[in-house]
């Protein structure tokens, strides 16, 4: 063979080599990680809904591939516990979730608690002046039609609810529903200026948007302060150590988690919504990432 044809076939080979190394190097990700989809798991609470969407931008610009996953809170810990799903920002601990904890919580990794001052009960219109507390409900039966507005059947605070209206002794039903459509009778009695008791929670873009208030609970049915904790399946860790050390770090406040359930309430996209608030909190998100 003649020795232009030699170096022909050799530069022939070299660049396919080359161009083989680089496709395997923009295909593989992370060194030490896998390119598998990571599934991320959340309830539709508004507030799960900003943290999800926000963490899922956050690991796609570091590079991950990222499914959100909308389940019920049951399912959640479910396919934690078994795998299914890769991890949760939507942990409501430890009151409200407490029964699926401690029916999964063994088998699953417990991160970090990412939002911390949170809080569930039953809350009015503060111009229902006369009822303060829930022992109250039971004098103003007829103003309420005898119904507390819930949302899906699986979230924890209906189980608390269910709980607290046998402790008060209350003659109510509690209407499961689902989030928007609690929202939706609450927006309309609002505006109506009509009696309505709701399941709610802080932190809720609903207690910037209407003057609503609490009503006491002396019996402590919905325990104290809760936090939303970071879980994970097990093994999630060692297959996926760059993303685990990202929502490991993934840490932040009530006014970060209002400020983009207020820009989704007002109209804005999730997306849209979660990437506002990354641009405007880069020194966070690079820290999240960088750590």
């Amino acid at each position: 063979m003649k020795k232009n044809q030699k170096a022909v076939i050799a530069l022939a080979i070299a660049a396919v080599v080359i161009v083989a190394a680089v496709a395997i190097a923009l295909t593989s990700g992370a060194p030490g990680e896998s390119k598998k989809q990571i599934k991320l798991g959340y309830v539709l609470w508004d507030g799960e809904i900003a943290s999800s969407n926000v963490i899922k931008l956050v690991l796609e610009e570091a590079g991950h591939d990222v499914e959100l996953v909308n389940v019920d809170a049951g399912i959640l810990y479910q396919g934690l516990a078994n795998g299914e799903l890769d991890f949760t920002v939507s942990a409501w601990l430890p009151a409200t979730q407490k029964n699926y904890w401690d029916t999964y919580g063994d088998r699953i990794d417990s991160v970090a608690t990412n939002l911390e001052g949170c809080r569930i009960g039953l809350a009015v219109p503060s111009y229902m002046t006369s009822v303060n507390s829930i022992s109250d409900l039971n004098g103003h039966g007829s103003e309420f039609q005898g119904r507390i507005v819930g949302i899906d059947p699986g979230a924890g605070i209906m189980a608390t609810t269910e709980d607290a209206i046998s402790s008060y002794g209350l003659d109510y039903e509690l209407e499961a529903s689902s989030n928007a459509a609690m929202l939706a009778e609450l927006t309309s009695a609002y505006n109506g200026g009509e009696p309505i008791v709701v399941t709610l929670w802080s932190p809720h873009w609903a207690f910037a948007n209407w003057d609503l208030k609490y009503l006491e609970d002396p019996q402590g049915a919905y325990g104290g302060a809760e936090h939303v904790q970071t879980l994970a399946r097990t093994g999630f860790q060692a297959d996926k150590p760059e993303a685990y050390a990202i929502i490991e770090r993934f840490n932040w406040t009530q006014d970060d988690i209002q400020s983009v359930m207020m820009d989704i309430s007002g109209g804005m996209s999730e997306e849209a919504a979660a990437k506002k608030w990354i641009d405007a909190n880069r020194d966070k998100v690079d820290q999240w990432i960088n750590g």
